[in-house]
């Protein structure tokens, strides 16, 4: 297979959104190869496991440098996920036949995985609309009381190995056959078990705890699997800039709204990997909008009435105590 330019553009333009948003890397790249370019599933997965492999570690090591990572999730972690990425591997390229059943099985099995990433993605739109709430509820807080502190002491962390090591066991082994959910599945995980986390330690701890996964998983695939250097030169050719301007914007880009717009790509590949037909796909797409924008605004406002609603419990005692001292 010879060198493809339109691949490369084409991991370009992913690799931007990956900037700016910091997920979406397996789960838009391995189908654009498989839907637009029609490279045999086993063969994108591999090839984009190798060209992630590489990619990886340039964010990861940036959050390790601002100490947003929590070395002892990343370790439990990867004892469940290293193993299990290269079982994955295996089970793919070994247990299951090859030919169509092969392919079809690698063409659901993603559909899954896409859908659990585009939650993924809801998930975190969630935890940062709840997270802006209890920023303004604390603020509020700190005015109604002058004499309080001004944040108090986040909890510990108590690492939970069990729960931690089987999240890794899973989401390695999805990884190792879809090439999907190295970040946008595992986060989910990691935001059930420790909702404590602030967001930053969240992003932080999944990007690197990606990294030897991904590893693990790419050198399965280089050695079992159906690796293709020409395909993987084309997506670092065209990543490596993407991810790059995509970072460099991500400050000034609208991310929830991109993140919203990742999510509904994500929930339309998945459904044309299930084989849907393209009107139901459509219509089924303009019903899942309507419904999440309704739901958005109940929760925003939701989220936002938290906060007046708290300031109003803390002020609330002191005001029958003046009223008291007037009618005295």
């Amino acid at each position: 297979m010879h060198f493809d330019v339109w691949m490369a553009i084409g991991s370009f333009l992913v690799a931007i959104v990956v900037g700016l948003t910091g997920m979406g890397g397996g789960a838009l790249m391995t189908p654009m190869l498989m839907t637009f370019f029609g490279v045999p599933a086993i063969t994108a997965i591999s090839s984009d496991l190798v060209a992630s492999a590489v990619m990886k570690p340039i964010g990861s090591f940036v959050h390790l440098r601002r100490g947003t990572v929590n070395l002892k999730l990343v370790g439990w972690l990867c004892v469940g996920s290293i193993p299990s990425a290269f079982c994955g591997v295996l089970i793919v390229t070994r247990l299951l036949p090859d030919g169509d059943t092969t392919q079809n099985f690698l063409e659901k099995a993603m559909g899954v995985a896409l859908l659990i990433a585009a939650t993924g993605l809801i998930v975190r739109m969630y935890q940062a609309i709840r997270d802006k709430a209890q920023a303004r509820s604390e603020e509020a807080r700190v005015t109604a009381e002058p004499g309080s502190p001004a944040s108090e002491a986040p909890p510990e962390l108590k690492v939970k190995p069990v729960l931690t090591v089987l999240t890794g066991v899973i989401g390695g082994l999805i990884v190792g056959i879809t090439s999907v959910g190295s970040g946008s599945l595992i986060i989910v995980a990691l935001l059930a078990l420790y909702p404590m986390l602030k967001a930053n330690q969240l992003v932080g701890t999944d990007l690197f705890q990606a990294v030897p996964l991904v590893i693990a998983a790419a050198i399965g695939h280089i050695l079992f699997g159906d690796f293709q250097l020409s395909v993987t030169a084309a997506l670092l050719v065209g990543s490596i800039p993407g991810v790059y301007i995509g970072a460099r914007i991500s400050s000034r880009a609208p991310g929830q709204l991109i993140r919203r717009a990742l999510a509904v790509v994500l929930l339309a590949s998945a459904l044309k990997l299930f084989g849907v037909p393209t009107v139901i796909l459509a219509w089924t797409l303009l019903a899942l909008i309507i419904v999440a924008a309704l739901s958005w605004v109940l929760l925003r406002r939701r989220a936002e009435d938290a906060g007046p609603a708290e300031t109003a419990g803390h002020a609330g005692p002191a005001e029958p105590a003046k009223n008291m001292d007037t009618n005295a």
